[in-house]
């Protein structure tokens, strides 16, 4: 059974997330069933799923495949009301479902046409009916503007076409009646105004009693009357039965619709939830895509190896300030199952470990992580953390009293399947006492084979990390110069707190620093000075294999160029030896003709000589391969071509040769008695004692010479 406190999840800030997440749904319902995420009680199978689905809508906004829209209004009221006989839907909630069918349907078919690319997500709606029906029946009934159309049914038409003649006359009795007071000076300036939806004439207070018909109201000084004319006023009731059967049509249409949706209130409720999913999942995506999360190796056993891990909430705001982020490496592992980070304040021990927290949480919950694609991750039962100062003024518990609260709730908890993050783990209490209990305890934690990361300042647990073989030491790294923090993890070490180096870098006087190292036991000064050491040692070691990794990149990217270099040498001589053979080939075949045709000269014999030629002729033939037009025309261009490049190379080395590149002279030095000179190619270093007839005698300590001063350069 999944066992992760509320106070886990407040600790590493992981409803922030829940709010970032929330704020990429598309629907309001979308947005609090994002807010209501959390770590998922399920076998890895069905957690693995979820953690697919994420990722396969992730993918669609780096493709072409874009998914459909799947915006939708939250209907979950209309449930209830298709549950209750002769009840009746608004108009509103018709055009909700409407929406809602055509945009189940759209994605149902998408989904099945692009199964290759989204098989998970395919799953979701396989079983969900396509009904197509719904949206064509409902709008036939209703049109896109909400309003019933006039064929709903054949009576609604007829009582229309009724209301419609009626207004038409109610409008030409109310003209004439106007134009005819309006002559007689009975109407006020502005002759007519509207109230309850009906036309009345504007009437002078004087001439009231001259008109029939119903007195609708007054001007609020009184003088003018409105009045509705006996002529129209027989017409207006006609009109308001007629509005009366209207509504009660409009009413038994709406209810027979409902009739026709409430055999399918299971489907429409599938509908519902499908969207509802859709849309958190889509809301998972968006922030994956914003935090670059991806979907990380799962392992069956109980291990992680988190590679380039990023804090989410600190990524984003920091990309918000345009600042860099720092990632971590983080492995635990059966045999590397407790690390202990230890290094002064500030240097990011609690980062680390809220990331490893928050990463965890985040994977258990369906969302995509910000990590390096190599890194691994399994799914723990049981999650626990003590992070902060946690006073209950409530409870009346001090710091210490409450951790040990947890920690007694920690013993009880942990095994084999557990995550626990401890800070600062053993404060609150006398170092020496407090240190000694956080031991014990750790031990604990230990034999049941926890896995876990716990920061501390406490030195003796530093050294149980060295002695037992699954708990590991590791520091926040530090510029030994600077005193800053670097934020990269260094395993397998301790670090120092740099208490007496940071004091010193804030400007403590030394008279104070010194005098409280005078107040430590000697060990405990040898044992942080070897840890400052050490870390100072590992800064210049990766240093050191940062610069030979870049000369290693150098010498590779040269080696690269040579033996591309070689090839194209390589080509060039089996091009010219080409050449060559093909030159030797035609010199061989002129001289033999050379050797017809001096026998020619000679006895100045045709037949003979034409035989011969024949001879040769059919004898070389016999050597030739049979070959395409084409492919003649290809080799005769490439041997010209070979040729001219050659001829090229030639005129090069010709003019290289008669022009010789000269090498600058070195500016010649005047060397004097006392300077430091050295023989060329020599590390030997010596002083010139004397100088005579440009000859140097230089003294190299053991012993002197004599040398041309000419060959001499100064060191």
């Amino acid at each position: 059974m999944l066992y992760i406190p509320k106070k886990t999840l407040e600790d590493l800030e992981f409803f922030e997330v829940l709010n970032q997440i929330s704020k990429h749904a598309k629907t309001l319902i979308g947005n609090e069933q994002c807010q209501k995420i959390r770590p998922l009680d399920q076998n890895d199978e069905e957690l693995l799923s979820s953690l697919s689905h994420v990722s396969e809508y992730r993918s669609s906004f780096d493709n072409e495949n874009t998914i459909p829209d799947h915006f939708f209004k939250d209907f979950s009221n209309c449930f209830r009301l298709l549950e209750i006989e002769n009840s009746v839907l608004s108009i509103e909630s018709f055009n909700d479902i409407s929406l809602a069918s055509e945009t189940v349907n759209n994605l149902l078919s998408f989904f099945k046409k692009f199964k290759t690319y989204y098989p998970k997500i395919f799953l979701i709606g396989e079983e969900i009916e396509q009904n197509k029906g719904i949206k064509k029946t409902i709008y036939s009934i209703i049109d896109r503007f909400g309003e019933i159309r006039n064929n709903a049914s054949e009576k609604l038409k007829l009582l229309r076409n009724k209301i419609q003649s009626i207004q038409k006359e109610i409008g030409q009795s109310f003209e004439e009646t106007l134009k005819k007071l309006n002559k007689l000076g009975y109407l006020d300036g502005i002759r007519e105004s509207v109230i309850d939806n009906k036309r009345v004439l504007a009437v002078k207070s004087m001439h009231r009693k001259k008109i029939k018909g119903r007195i609708a109201g007054s001007s609020k000084t009184g003088s003018i009357v409105f009045i509705e004319p006996e002529t129209t006023l027989e017409l207006s009731n006609v009109l308001q039965n007629l509005y009366f059967e209207e509504s009660e049509e409009i009413r038994r249409i709406l209810m027979d619709l409902t009739d026709y949706l409430r055999p399918k209130l299971d489907l429409i409720k599938s509908y519902h939830f499908y969207l509802i999913k859709i849309d958190t999942i889509y809301a998972r995506a968006k922030y994956a895509s914003e935090i670059n999360g991806i979907l990380p190796k799962i392992s069956d056993k109980s291990e992680l190896n988190l590679i380039n891990a990023y804090h989410p909430l600190l990524y984003i705001e920091n990309k918000k300030g345009n600042k860099t982020t720092f990632p971590q490496d983080i492995k635990l592992s059966d045999k590397k199952r407790i690390i202990i980070i230890s290094g002064p304040n500030a240097g990011g021990k609690s980062i680390t470990l809220k990331t490893l927290g928050l990463l965890q949480l985040m994977i258990q919950s369906g969302i995509l992580i910000p990590v390096d694609t190599n890194s691994k991750l399994c799914f723990f039962k049981k999650i626990l953390t003590d992070i902060g100062d946690n006073q209950s003024i409530e409870n009346q518990l001090s710091t210490y009293s409450y951790r040990i609260k947890k920690m007694k709730e920690f013993i009880k908890k942990c095994d084999q399947e557990t995550l626990f993050l401890i800070d600062e783990f053993g404060t609150g209490s006398d170092p020496e006492l407090g240190g000694a209990l956080a031991e014990a305890i750790l031990e604990v934690f230990y034999d049941k084979k926890s896995l876990g990361l716990i920061t501390t300042h406490y030195t003796n647990l530093k050294l149980l990390a060295n002695e037992l073989d699954c708990m590991e030491n590791a520091n926040m790294q530090f510029n030994e110069d600077t005193f800053e923090p670097v934020f990269n993890l260094i395993t397998g070490e301790a670090g120092s707190s740099f208490t007496f180096e940071v004091a010193q870098k804030n400007g403590l006087p030394y008279s104070i620093i010194n005098k409280a190292k005078k107040k430590l036991e000697k060990d405990k000064v040898r044992f942080e000075t070897t840890i400052t050491k050490l870390q100072k040692e590992r800064s210049k070691i990766v240093q050191t294999e940062t610069s030979l990794k870049k000369k290693e990149a150098e010498k590779q990217k040269e080696s690269e160029l040579l033996e591309s270099l070689n090839q194209k040498i390589k080509k060039k001589l089996i091009d010219y030896q080409e050449l060559l053979n093909d030159d030797k080939k035609i010199i061989d075949l002129g001289n033999k003709v050379n050797d017809i045709a001096q026998v020619y000269f000679h006895n100045n014999k045709k037949r003979p000589m034409i035989a011969r030629l024949l001879e040769l002729i059919e004898k070389e033939n016999s050597k030739r391969k049979r070959k395409s037009i084409q492919v003649v025309k290809k080799e005769k261009k490439n041997k010209k071509r070979v040729s001219a490049k050659i001829q090229s190379d030639i005129k090069k080395l010709k003019k290289e040769i008669s022009n010789p590149v000269t090498t600058p002279k070195k500016k010649k030095v005047i060397l004097k008695v006392g300077d430091k000179v050295r023989l060329p190619d020599s590390i030997s270093v010596g002083n010139i004692d004397s100088i005579e007839k440009n000859k140097a005698i230089v003294n190299y300590g053991t012993f002197t010479t004599q040398v041309n001063i000419d060959k001499l350069e100064q060191a």
